[in-house]
C-alpha cells in the first residue's frame, strides 16, 4: 500500500485558537500518517463571513495509506472531539481542517472534493501553500500554486506570525 502525500489547511477562529490548530495536528498524526512539512501560521480576516473574529491558519503535508474519504471521515471526526460545530456556512469554529489536494486527484465523492474547490480564491490557502510548494502544479488549472496566488482577487490581509 503507498502513501498519499495530502495537502491540508488548518483554520481556527474560537477560542484558544494555536492551541486548537496543535492538537489537530496531534491528533492527525496518531490516526491519519505521518506530517512531513507544516507551514508557518497566518493570521487572516474572516473569509465569506465577514463579521467575526480573524482566524489563524496553516497548511500541511500528512503522508497517508488513508484513502480520501476515510481520511476526510477522520478529518471531520477530529474537528467533532475539537469542539466544531456545524451551524452556518462561513460560520466561527475551533478547528476546520480541508483537504486541499491527495496526490494528483481530481475526485468527487459525498464527503469530498479533490482539489478543494476554493483554492484558487483564497489567499489564506494559497500563501501557506506557496511557502510549502510553490512549484506545485494545480491538477484541474494546470497553474503553479505561484501562478495562482498572482491570478488570485481575494485582497483579504494575510500577516505571517511565524
Amino acid at each position: 500500500m503507498s502513501l498519499h502525500k495530502v495537502y491540508i489547511l488548518l483554520g481556527s477562529n474560537q477560542g484558544q485558537r494555536k492551541q486548537y490548530l496543535q492538537k489537530a495536528i496531534r491528533l492527525m498524526q496518531e490516526r491519519c500518517g505521518s506530517i512531513s512539512k507544516e507551514s508557518s501560521i497566518y493570521e487572516t480576516a474572516a473569509w465569506g463571513q465577514t463579521k467575526q473574529a480573524a482566524f489563524l491558519n496553516k497548511v500541511i503535508v500528512l503522508q497517508t495509506k488513508a484513502t480520501a474519504d476515510e481520511l476526510m471521515k477522520t478529518l471531520l471526526q477530529i474537528e467533532q472531539e475539537l469542539g466544531r460545530i456545524r451551524t452556518e456556512k462561513y460560520g466561527p469554529r475551533t478547528i476546520d481542517l480541508d483537504i486541499l489536494f491527495y496526490d494528483d486527484l481530481i475526485y468527487h465523492s459525498a464527503i469530498v472534493t479533490l482539489p478543494h474547490p476554493a483554492i484558487q480564491d483564497r489567499r489564506f490557502v494559497l500563501i501557506p501553500l506557496a511557502e510549502l510548494s510553490p512549484r506545485k502544479l494545480h491538477p484541474v488549472y494546470k497553474k503553479t500554486i505561484t501562478t495562482l496566488l498572482k491570478e488570485c482577487a481575494d485582497q483579504l490581509a494575510v500577516k505571517k506570525l511565524g
